[in-house]
């Protein structure tokens, strides 16, 4: 007799496959969109037995390594839902492994993404308290980042900037206010040293002060901050949520419930921020 998860298994199988007959054939070496769409909304709802299978199905019909890539990408953020780091490292570092393969190829590009995938795994380990994970993972993007050939397209400063940012926000969640400010004020001064670097950067430098001032029990700065950066960053549901988490500090219940729910429902990417908003939220909404 067939097991019920053959049956499902099968069946999402059929699905995979359905979508790729259905696409153009210069377009059935990438990853359906269909199925994909639906395995990061099974995640969003916290349906993980069935997104998994479901980005196996996929991966069992996809060859092209880029698309195999993209799907491993979106595992490593599934498992970031979860708030597992460990996971979210392994399937990042296969993704990791493309962009070597592409390095002759594509340098620019290969190196910049090698470090975008290891601060991509490091915000979802930071924001499951594992720290040290995160550091190192943080590290680690500068690394490869900087391993980018001239002419360069993503200059030293930005990995500079974004390296501080992250061990100011390191040094709060440790409780060391001091050196948190020390990384601030480092952040800063990338920030001034470059003007090109600091026009898509600098709004994200209030999250930081805010970050930086909710974790050092600064309520008021935070609260300060915090706005400021939900207004810069008006889709970013993290941002909500942490200014939701200053108004309860605050003892603002109902203020901040009502950033609770809005950042859960704004929580629809499939992204780090989404995956914190979804599952710390989901507690604190009672869900």
């Amino acid at each position: 007799m067939t097991s019920p998860h053959r049956l499902a298994a099968g069946a999402l199988a059929c699905l995979v496959l359905a979508a790729f007959a259905t696409a153009p054939a210069s377009a059935q070496q990438q990853a359906p969109t269909g199925p994909l769409q639906q395995a990061q909304q099974l995640d969003r709802e916290a349906d993980f037995a069935r997104s998994r299978a479901l980005y196996q199905a996929i991966l069992d019909t996809v060859t092209d390594a880029r698309a195999r890539a993209n799907v491993h990408r979106r595992l490593a953020m599934s498992y970031g839902f979860e708030g597992s780091c460990a996971k979210t490292i392994e399937f990042e570092e296969m993704v990791i492994a493309y962009w070597r393969t592409r390095e002759a190829e594509e340098p620019q590009n290969a190196f910049y993404q090698q470090g975008e995938m290891a601060n991509e795994a490091a915000r979802v380990c930071i924001d499951a308290d594992a720290l040290d994970e995160a550091e190192r993972m943080y590290r680690r993007g500068a690394e490869l980042g900087n391993k980018e050939p001239e002419p360069r397209t993503h200059p030293a400063s930005l990995w500079a900037y974004r390296l501080e940012h992250a061990q100011a926000r390191l040094a709060a969640r440790r409780g060391n206010a001091a050196e948190a400010q020390r990384h601030v004020a480092a952040a800063r001064a990338a920030l001034d040293g470059d003007a090109a670097m600091a026009k898509d950067q600098e709004r994200y430098f209030p999250y930081l002060v805010g970050y930086v001032a909710l974790y050092t029990e600064d309520l008021a700065t935070a609260e300060a901050e915090l706005s400021k950066a939900t207004s810069l960053n008006e889709n970013d549901p993290l941002m909500l949520a942490l200014l939701g988490m200053t108004f309860e500090k605050q003892g603002k219940a109902t203020e901040a419930k009502s950033l609770y729910t809005k950042a859960f429902e704004m929580a629809r990417g499939h992204n780090p921020p989404a995956a914190f908003a979804r599952r710390v939220l989901r507690q604190k909404l009672g869900m």
